[in-house]
């Protein structure tokens, strides 16, 4: 599965989460650390989801970039 995750910068870490999957987030150090946490966070979260007998979700989420003219 492949699932979007959106990654922000904090003043002293870095966040992440997953659009499709509620509530699955992670934190991490650095750019390296938090996608390693998001990624353990989302395997996390669909085994708990297979563990109640749960679908997990489609990936519907699209990720884009626009470019603004400054």
């Amino acid at each position: 599965m492949r699932y979007a995750i959106v990654i922000e910068q904090a003043e002293s870490n870095f966040s992440a989460y997953v659009p499709d999957l509620p509530g699955c987030v992670a934190t991490g150090g650095s750019l390296e650390e938090v996608e390693r946490e998001i990624r353990e966070a989302i395997s996390f979260h669909l085994e708990g989801l297979r563990e109640d007998g749960l679908p997990p979700p489609p990936a519907a989420s699209v990720v884009e970039y626009v470019e603004i003219a400054a």
